[in-house]
């Protein structure tokens, strides 16, 4: 008998407990208004069938070589916001790509921020890197981009352009082979 109750008295708390539990879910979300600021999230495409087959060969080892463009910092409700273009000028795909930004007023560092690329970067491709942080108090007087990634060594050989060039794998790797 004592079995019997105690089953009953269990079930009938779970079933309590759930009946709350969809009352709240249907309360959120047929009493909240959209935020009319908020965009609807739009999903990146796909990505190609030859982009995928260039990002699953086998990564670099040791020091990539890329070029970046360094978008203009905006101050955007109380953040230091900008996007930096990346191109993989390497013959192999990067993996675990990771942006460091400085902010420095003289001497002092006043801000900082990182930002992470997912995805394996293909051989030639460029790849948009949006990076945030904290508005400092102070005027920045300078900035500083540190590259690293997840292969290998990990280090990174940045060259910061004003536009992407085709022929850019092969000036980087003779450069690189120069300094060895």
């Amino acid at each position: 008998m004592r079995r019997l109750a105690c089953t009953f008295t269990s079930l009938l708390c779970c079933l309590a407990l759930a009946t709350a539990a969809f009352a709240q879910a249907s309360k959120a979300t047929a009493g909240s208004t959209p935020n009319k600021d908020a965009a609807p999230a739009a999903a990146p495409a796909p990505p190609s069938p030859e982009l995928m087959k260039a990002r699953m060969k086998p990564p670099i080892k040791g020091t990539a070589a890329v070029e970046f463009i360094a978008g203009p910092v905006k101050v955007v409700s109380g953040e230091v916001q900008s996007v930096i273009k990346v191109k993989n000028v390497d013959n192999a795909p990067i993996i675990g790509l990771k942006i460091d930004e400085y902010f420095y007023a003289g001497q002092k560092e006043i801000s900082a921020c990182t930002a992470r690329v997912r995805n394996p970067i293909a051989a030639g491709e460029i790849v948009d890197v949006p990076i945030s942080c904290p508005n400092p108090k102070e005027k920045a007087t300078g900035s500083n981009l540190m590259f690293t990634h997840s292969g290998g060594s990990g280090k990174v050989q940045p060259k910061p352009v004003k536009k992407f060039t085709d022929s850019g794998a092969a000036d980087t790797k003779a450069a690189a082979t120069k300094k060895k």
